[in-house]
């Protein structure tokens, strides 16, 4: 017999009023979401991106990852949720310098990745390690992909799977995305699928 869903019965974390019955939000603020729903390419890498970087995902999103409003995870997972699974055998989390880890408190991305690995019965795979540098906000698309061939380096000399799928919070110029995949290619992985939740760019 399975469980009850006692989630269900909280109210929206979006608007309050309703039950959050689909990832914790209601039916209403679900379907108003800015969403996005396609893929895109940018550095020669396709990625499905699942909402607009806009009102209430942006200013969601800026409470679980930078004020650690972990009740946010579920929701914004359920919008990772949008992307159909592909065929993978692990999801590799943008890796997150030890600075910021420490400054933040936990890795974001791998917490969403988490929520994907339990409903789709793969597992997490980390073999990409990032150096702690600048941030890379409010830089040009040169300066990003100059910082990051620098900062991302394999942590394994083991490629323990081959078709992987690089799951990020937000991307921008895509160079995050375009340098995490060089380094995956590098260590022996043959199908990088991509996924973001949002496309900042404007």
């Amino acid at each position: 017999m399975p469980l009850f869903n006692w989630s269900a019965l909280l109210p929206c974390l979006l608007c309050g009023q309703a039950r959050g019955a689909i990832h914790r939000v209601c039916p209403t603020c679900w379907q108003a979401l800015p969403w996005k729903q396609t893929n895109i390419t940018r550095h020669e890498l396709e990625c499905f991106v699942c909402c607009h970087y806009q009102f209430p995902v942006k200013q969601t999103l800026h409470q679980f990852k930078d004020h650690a409003k972990l009740e946010f995870g579920t929701f914004l997972a359920g919008c990772l949720h949008m992307m159909p699974k592909p065929k993978i055998q692990a999801i590799v989390p943008m890796p997150i310098a030890t600075e910021r880890l420490i400054q933040r408190g936990f890795h974001q991305t791998y917490t969403l990745a988490q929520h994907l690995a339990k409903a789709w019965h793969v597992p997490i795979w980390q073999p990409i390690s990032r150096l702690d540098g600048h941030s890379q906000r409010g830089l040009g698309r040169d300066e990003r992909l100059h910082n990051l061939n620098e900062l991302f380096y394999a942590n394994t000399q083991v490629c323990r799977y081959k078709h992987v799928l690089i799951l990020d919070d937000v991307m921008t110029t895509g160079a995050s995305l375009a340098a995490l995949k060089t380094q995956l290619h590098l260590l022996g992985c043959t199908h990088i699928h991509a996924l973001c939740l949002c496309d900042a760019a404007h």
